[in-house]
């Protein structure tokens, strides 16, 4: 039953359908599931208003289970289509095909879980690969590599910050007190993090002349650290020449690789025919 022709030619037919974007049914597939993504992620905003909500509520339930279905459905020809089901299961899109496809279904035996459904905007990250936005594309890995490449630099920069903000607060502390609000170390420290990143809630402020002195300098301080970075990403950024345009969109059926070459026949992982 395994090699039946039939049974073969019907899951290449959907595998290009599903997986491909340079055919003119699997354009029109991955159109319309951007389509009901996006209609699903506009269902649960406009499902969070409660004066549309109990207005609309049947109508937004039922639309929301004939997607969920639909998904459903989808992620099951997903699975049937390659000849390797768990590559593509335990894949990032794989998870993240399955987790915007449950919530509705725990909302059963948990209340609110289906606006967890906002998870499928993840799926929106096909886009680029639907509509060959080779260039958005490129940039996205180029920024992935400098931060992957800067990760120890940032890493140590971040626990500076923290020692800094550690001193502050406590020093905060000791010349505000009780009376100005930082009532303790952590909270002095929460002040310290707020100022220096110049977020600036204002839910507290130092009221000594010493005190406001300090906060000045800590806002001064942080106007540089943001700085920093940005520039330590931006040094990876400029070493990495970029990655090569690639407008081919095939995914292997046997293994789910893609990123093929534009002349590829065969799968550059498992040797598979394209």
């Amino acid at each position: 039953m395994k090699n039946d022709p039939q049974i073969n030619s019907w899951k290449e037919k959907w595998h290009e359908i599903i997986y491909e974007a340079d055919s003119r049914w699997g354009k029109i597939f991955d159109i319309v599931l951007i389509v009901a993504i996006l209609f699903s992620i506009i269902l649960v905003m406009l499902e969070s208003v409660k004066e549309l909500d109990s207005k609309y509520h049947n109508f937004f339930n039922i639309s929301e289970w004939v997607i969920t279905i639909l998904f459903s459905v989808e992620y099951a020809l997903r699975i049937i289509t390659v000849k390797k089901p768990k590559k593509y299961i335990f894949s990032f899109y794989g998870i993240i095909d399955l987790l915007s496809t449950i919530p509705k279904y725990l909302s059963m035996f948990i209340g609110g879980a289906h606006a967890l459904v906002a998870l499928r905007a993840l799926r929106l990250l096909r886009i680029f690969r639907i509509l060959k936005l080779v260039r958005f594309v490129g940039a996205t890995n180029m920024l992935g590599k400098a931060l992957k490449a800067s990760r120890f630099k940032i890493l140590v920069f971040i626990s500076a910050v923290m020692i800094i903000c550690v001193i502050i607060g406590t020093v905060m502390y000791l010349i505000e007190g009780d009376p100005s609000g930082f009532t303790s170390i952590p909270r002095s420290i929460y002040w310290a993090i707020v100022t220096l990143t110049t977020v600036g809630y204002g839910d507290i402020a130092p009221q000594t002349a010493l005190g406001q002195f300090l906060a000045s300098l800590v806002m001064i301080l942080g106007y540089g650290i943001i700085a920093i970075p940005t520039g330590i990403v931006g040094v990876e950024m400029a070493k990495d020449k970029g990655p090569e345009i690639n407008l081919n969109t095939n995914s292997c059926q046997n293994c789910s690789a893609d990123k093929h070459k534009d002349s590829a026949k065969f799968c550059y992982k498992c040797g598979e025919k394209l």
